[in-house]
């Protein structure tokens, strides 16, 4: 193929089938309107044009295979029809529920999602905001917030709408969407003090983040309550709450708590990877879930009920939540009304088989004292 660059005849190599992109003033010819009708008629809810017209233009669009340069666009009205999203860690399965669910609430309207994940890196979450607010993104939901956020200060001055999702911020000023992490660890602990466990353990997240911070002291207070206050050498806490170790993190918090000779029946677990960690780690001592201990997580994610024994655990809303921070940051963008600070949804227990009554609840069990050590 032979084409002209600034005059000049050059030859485009024959498998090279780059075309130039179509323009509007190529579709307003194709269509017989103006240019500017073009772009009034593309524009989603406009109604300065009319039907007659708008089918016209779609038709010749259809036609030449037009794709609106929307980066072009975002620069001009300040707009991209994207949301840009942080999460923690893509290969964390308690996030794409989350994910999901804001682009659920999102599509309907025509916003995309654009996701970061961020590996808990305040450096890189840094940069991801920026990349985002560089890109003119319409909005931010956030799923990376910590209770010390080093961003919050650079988004309030951006006046980007922007709403938290499952983690809090200390004296958060932002909307956020979270499950009750207070209430769903009272509901694990009654779930085993109700069997009769006296005797419980804890493997805790990081108290850098919200949930880590409200399920830890959710545990202590309720222990407390139920008349079997917990032991300081019982609770185990970790320096992350997630990311591509969260398995072995808790392989790591269950050594420790062995490593520390204390006696428990029962592990309440921050989150199911951290309790799937301590399943490895008690078989490798040679001790059977749930008739020497037993153990409950925290999140309900896919898969646990096909672990050996299927996982007992608290359901939390994930979907829910990331489906009503989409509704509540489209709102926001729209500026339909201010969003309430906070929203709380509900978590549920959900009963399986790493739960069940202890052997002896009268007395210290001793069998993972004497057990065969871990390989």
């Amino acid at each position: 193929m032979v084409r002209r660059v600034n005059g000049e005849r050059s030859v485009k190599p024959d498998n090279d089938d780059r075309s130039p992109r179509v323009t509007v003033k190529e579709v307003a010819e194709r269509a017989g309107v103006h240019p500017s009708t073009v772009s009034r008629a593309l524009s989603a809810g406009t109604n300065r044009v009319t039907a007659d017209l708008v089918a016209r233009v779609l038709a010749a669009a259809e036609e030449l295979s037009y794709r609106p340069n929307r980066l072009a666009r975002a620069l001009r009205v300040s707009q991209s029809s994207s949301v840009g999203m942080l999460i923690p860690d893509i290969l964390n399965p308690a996030y794409p529920p989350i994910v999901r669910g804001a682009e659920d609430a999102l599509r309907p309207a025509g916003l995309s999602v654009l996701l970061a994940s961020t590996d808990n890196d305040v450096r890189r979450e840094r940069e991801f905001i920026t990349l985002m607010l560089d890109q003119r993104v319409d909005g931010l939901l956030l799923a990376t917030a910590t209770r010390k956020f080093g961003p919050l200060e650079d988004l309030l001055r951006a006046r980007v709408p922007v709403v938290l999702a499952n983690r809090g911020i200390g004296n958060n000023p932002l909307p956020l969407v979270t499950g009750d992490d207070i209430l769903g660890i009272e509901l694990a602990v009654r779930h085993l003090r109700s069997l009769g466990h006296q005797h419980i353990a804890h493997l805790a997240g990081t108290e850098k983040v919200s949930s880590g911070y409200d399920r830890k002291r959710a545990f202590i207070r309720t222990m407390k309550a139920t008349g079997a206050p917990a032991k300081p050498e019982a609770i185990v806490s970790a320096d992350d709450f997630t990311g591509p170790v969260g398995i072995t993190l808790g392989e790591s918090l269950a050594q420790e708590l062995l490593r520390r000779r204390v006696s428990f029946t029962a592990v309440v677990a921050a989150n199911d990877l951290l309790a799937i960690g301590c399943y490895d780690v008690l078989k490798r001592r040679g001790l059977t879930i749930p008739r020497d201990v037993s153990i409950i997580g925290y999140n309900d994610i896919a898969l646990v009920d096909r672990v050996s024994p299927p996982l007992t655990t608290i359901h939390n809303p994930l979907y829910e939540i990331g489906f009503t921070a989409g509704e509540i940051l489209l709102n926001a963008i729209k500026r339909n009304g201010n969003p309430s600070p906070k929203q709380v949804l509900a978590p549920t227990l959900v009963v399986r088989q790493s739960t069940a009554p202890p052997k002896n609840p009268a007395a210290f069990p001793r069998s993972h004292r004497n057990a065969v050590p871990a390989s």
